[in-house]
């Protein structure tokens, strides 16, 4: 039986929250599916608290055996009210308390500082209190999720201003970063700008970042509606398959965003379930980093997801990965795998793979580009350097710490076909 840590999920911002509205409906329907009998086990209590609500006081008591009301070890942060109320509104909004909550109105105006300079300050106390409140009802909280997009201002400013907050109050709990990247197209004109201030957060508080692009999961969804419309033979989808699809029926799905958040909130949970469930081979979250961040700031993992779907009348076959990945000479060995018997709702199997590749530095060029392209003109630059404590030195260290971590990543790559007695000394790893 694995040994089961609570996980405490926080969801920053407009995006995070959409995410996660979307990870507790699917996490339910998983447990549901799994444990049909409605008993408090070990694997509901990763995410889950167990309350008796007919009890008055602070939350009620902890049952015992039995499920009286499931609580989200959760805490929701955004700076404007409209979608956190939707969720309160909502089909999931017994699962959580005012106690979990933490808003505004006025919202950050698309600015990275007045998420993190000033939010940051004004809530800081409301928000340790909250994160207290939730360690403390963990037995051994091993990890936070972090949910929040790079391009507005309350995820990537307040977002990363809380890495800083859970460095210093829980040093030795792993602080996990599910951080969504606009696309060269984004309506946020300054994302350039709060995408690069948010990474050099990022890199330095962050155990493991998982980075996902937004224009990826775009032509993703894309993709599978047009197969889904094509009408060709084979393409139908078994009813209730659909990863992308709460309700399990593609055309049905009641928010444009829904069926891309829903990707994102699948990855989540195929990382926890073998931390969750019983398996033949289980895989603790620690071991995550420990396996695939060789370097200290070098922890973006790039995750792949499969299936997304699944088809009524094909069945592929599992294939090796192992023998086919290029692996840098002095670690060949750099391979983890995980076992669990419980796929996502819907699905017969499911794979999930990470990869701390070099490939993700082209991401983190193309970002620098496009910050370069407003910073030379010193566009829009006068809406953050009227918040107090923002001086465009924080801009050039933002790039300046990008574009170190880009070299590194170069480095690494340049040594991938070097025998091991003539790599050079990495600046790394000193």
């Amino acid at each position: 039986m694995p040994v089961l840590f609570p996980v405490s999920l926080i969801a920053v911002g407009q995006c995070g929250n959409q995410i996660g509205r979307c990870f507790w409906d699917r996490a339910l329907r998983e447990h549901a599916a799994v444990n049909q009998k409605g008993i408090y086990d070990e694997a509901i209590s990763s995410f889950f608290r167990n309350v008796d609500t007919r009890v008055v006081g602070d939350g009620g008591s902890i049952c015992k055996g039995r499920i009286c009301s499931l609580k989200a070890r959760a805490v929701l942060i955004d700076m404007e009210e409209g979608v956190v109320n939707e969720i309160l509104q909502g089909p999931l909004r017994d699962i959580f308390d005012s106690r979990q909550l933490i808003t505004d109105i006025s919202g950050s105006g698309n600015n990275w500082a007045v998420g993190h300079k000033i939010f940051g300050s004004l809530y800081q106390e409301q928000i340790l209190e909250k994160l207290r409140k939730s360690a403390e009802q963990c037995d051994c909280l091993q990890c936070f999720f972090i949910i929040h997009s790079m391009g507005g201002g309350t995820g990537s400013g307040l977002g990363t201003f809380l890495l800083k907050v859970l460095e210093d109050e829980f040093p030795e709990v792993y602080r996990f970063v599910t951080s969504v990247y606009p696309s060269g197209e984004d309506d946020v004109i300054t994302s350039p700008y709060n995408s690069i201030l948010a990474m050099k957060e990022l890199s330095e508080h962050a155990h493991c970042v998982l980075p996902i692009d937004n224009q990826s999961l775009f032509d993703i969804i894309s993709k599978i509606d047009l197969m889904v419309n094509s009408g060709k033979s084979g393409t139908t989808i078994k009813p209730a398959s659909l990863v992308t699809s709460s309700t399990g029926t593609f055309k049905k799905r009641q928010k444009p965003f829904d069926a891309m958040n829903n990707i994102v909130a699948n990855l989540l949970l195929s990382l926890t379930s073998s931390a969750r469930f019983e398996g033949s081979l289980n895989m603790d979250l620690n071991e995550i980093s420990m396996n695939l961040v060789p370097f200290p700031q070098l922890h973006y993992l790039v995750s792949s997801l499969t299936p997304l779907y699944t088809l009524a009348d094909v069945n592929i076959p599992p294939r090796r990965l192992k023998p086919s990945l290029p692996f840098v000479s002095w670690n060949p060995d750099g391979w983890k795998t995980s076992l669990c018997p419980v796929p996502p709702v819907g699905h017969s199997h499911s794979l999930l793979a990470l990869a701390n590749n070099t490939c993700v530095r082209t991401a983190f060029i193309e970002l620098r580009a496009r910050f370069m392209r407003l910073y030379k003109k010193k566009a829009h630059l006068h809406h953050y350097l009227q918040v107090e404590g923002m001086e465009e030195s924080c801009f050039t260290e933002a790039v300046s710490s990008l574009s170190t971590l880009i070299q590194e990543y170069n480095q690494l790559d340049d040594t991938k076909s070097m025998p091991i007695e003539d790599l050079p000394r990495l600046t790394i790893a000193m």
